[in-house]
């Protein structure tokens, strides 16, 4: 995947075979993850987005195929050191009962524990700091469980944080956040992208979403091959969606970004019709006040 003079990306995956509950989802994938960039895996339903993305995160071992994680197989690291490395946002994460934000966003900080190393006034600021990132940290004596939806959600992309790792991996970071709340916590991804430098990788449902924030759009099909890869401006093509998800639409520009919007195609509607198949006259005055 990566070109004979482009740097070898920190993340990338090569000829994977993919298998969850006992299907093979997808055969023969590969793909690099542009270092420092907001990458979107997008595509329908059941076409092993989250398969890959816990592929790349070692919480699934390929049936066959390598990922490499800075140069070497992710699978002969530890599991702390990939931790160390990359962090992972599961999809529909659940926390503890009575668990205070502060103690969640601090198991954050479990790779870089260990029986010579203890809690430290480093890991207390990384979890200040993570928690300040993320604006949850006068919610920091707050139980979990009294959040909303997007405060929660916004918690544990600090606990993410609060390990410090570079790449962020998020599955589904909106699910079951109204469209405020999805906002929010894209925005937030953003700034950490721009601001701070990460590598994000995020899996997506919704198409114009992710063409306002990727940098680096991957564009699967059912079968778990990759269709497209490359900035959205480029990638989103109206040809493109028709083919991938069977929707016709149009593509113009979101004219608060600037960035590809899909527009589905409405539905051609039918006049109601005489006997005699003509259009009949309240047909007509319905049509003609619409």
């Amino acid at each position: 995947m990566t070109g004979t003079n482009a740097p070898t990306p920190r993340l990338r995956a090569e000829d994977l075979t993919l298998s969850y509950d006992r299907r093979t989802v997808a055969t023969h994938l590969g793909v690099d993850i542009p270092d420092h960039s907001f990458t979107v895996i997008i595509g329908p339903n059941a076409c092993g987005k989250s398969t890959l993305l816990k592929a790349l995160a070692r919480m699934l071992k390929p049936s066959e195929g390598q990922v490499y994680l800075d140069g070497a197989a992710i699978a002969s690291y530890r599991s702390r050191e990939v931790a160390r490395r990359l962090g992972l946002l599961p999809q529909s994460s659940t926390a503890p009962g009575g668990i205070t934000v502060g103690d969640l966003v601090a198991r954050g900080r479990y790779p870089h524990q260990g029986l010579l190393k203890q809690w430290s006034a480093e890991d207390e600021a990384a979890v200040v700091e993570a928690m300040r990132q993320t604006g949850v940290l006068e919610l920091a004596d707050r139980p979990v469980d009294d959040l909303s939806g997007g405060q929660r959600q916004r918690v544990w992309l600090s606990m993410v944080l609060a390990q410090q790792t570079s790449i962020l991996l998020l599955d589904e970071p909106t699910t079951f956040l109204d469209i405020a709340h999805q906002v929010e916590v894209l925005d937030l991804c953003a700034e950490l992208h721009a601001r701070k430098g990460h590598t994000v990788v995020a899996v997506l449902h919704d198409l114009n979403q992710a063409c306002r924030y990727a940098t680096h759009l991957i564009v699967m099909r059912p079968g778990g091959t990759v269709a497209a890869v490359g900035d959205p401006a480029t990638v989103m093509t109206a040809e493109l969606v028709e083919d991938v998800f069977g929707l016709p639409c149009r593509i113009i520009d979101d004219p608060e970004t600037g960035t590809p919007l899909m527009v589905p195609a409405a539905p051609r509607r039918h006049e109601p019709q005489d006997g005699d198949g003509s259009t009949s006259v309240a047909g007509t005055v319905m049509a003609e006040t619409r």
